[in-house]
């Protein structure tokens, strides 16, 4: 697989996330360990054929325990704070945020050894926290408090998946297809969550349980074994500027299908968060 290819085939991951917002806000009223369990089941599956079918079982027997409960702790903990914030925020609020992912993936590789945090890192971070902050606080002082509780777990669910990212990047040895066990395992562990700590709603209509099939087949699964390959094998310097797109498609699309209203300041921040990411990623490759 040549580099370019690599890269192209990463990217889907990308315009793949964008629909993880709406699809999510159309699953309701699924609550999020439950939806956690069903996607990645999913998800799971997927990933789980094709390794039968390419006979890659006795691979993977090979990878460290270590690897299999870093996987699932990344793949989990993230959406299970992620599926959690939209339920307690407004969606694009919360999925921007949340977003702010990609930002922070650069900001944290700068610290790993033989790196440097640059002053284009600190410059993007500026610029992207003020579109954070210009999304809580675009109705004043009085946004309603009930949505504090989803907007600090997508804050949370950005750090978790930056630094998962950026440990994996020490990983790429481990072969792409350990990520339909890491699916498997975040679907098995999602069950008692949810028993413990929700009650079971099941998709009301058509279009909810069609949500839930989307996201399993594509936010919740291929995305993450195209992006693994991607970062592994392709151009992570592209495929990093190219996932700071992903927050404006993902706004776009959740006004496009009607989960949020075109105002100017929600479209500014989403400009700013993609800047300051911009600017974090042209200070890397500097």
């Amino acid at each position: 697989m040549t580099r370019t290819r690599a890269t192209g085939i990463g990217f889907i991951a990308v315009l793949l996330w964008a629909l993880l917002a709406v699809f999510t806000a159309a699953s309701a009223p699924v609550p999020a360990f439950l939806l956690n369990a069903l996607t990645f089941a999913i998800g799971g599956a997927v990933g789980s054929v094709a390794v039968t079918l390419r006979g890659r079982w006795a691979v993977l027997g090979q990878v460290s325990w270590k690897v299999y409960l870093f996987g699932t702790a990344g793949l989990f903990g993230y959406h299970a704070l992620y599926f959690s914030a939209l339920r307690l925020a407004p969606p694009a609020e919360a999925g921007l945020i949340a977003y702010l992912w990609p930002l922070l993936i650069v900001v944290f590789s700068g610290l790993l050894p033989n790196e440097r945090l640059r002053r284009g890192h600190v410059l993007g971070a500026l610029v992207s926290f003020g579109g954070a902050a210009l999304i809580v606080l675009r109705n004043g002082a009085d946004f309603d408090p009930m949505a504090t509780p989803g907007l600090i777990l997508a804050a949370l669910c950005a750090v978790t998946w930056s630094t998962y990212s950026v440990v994996s990047r020490r990983l790429g040895a481990v072969p792409t297809d350990a990520v339909a066990l890491f699916c498997v395992f975040t679907a098995l562990l999602s069950v008692p969550a949810h028993l413990i700590f929700e009650t079971t709603l099941w998709p009301e209509t058509r279009l909810a349980w069609v949500s839930v099939l989307a996201l399993g087949l594509g936010p919740v699964g291929v995305a993450f074994y195209v992006w693994d390959i991607g970062v592994k094998h392709g151009d992570i310097q592209v495929l990093g500027v190219a996932s700071y797109a992903a927050p404006l498609l993902s706004t776009l699309v959740l006004i496009a299908a009607g989960y949020a209203q075109a105002s100017w300041q929600l479209l500014l921040a989403a400009g700013l968060i993609t800047l300051g990411a911009a600017m974090a990623a042209m200070a890397s490759r500097g």
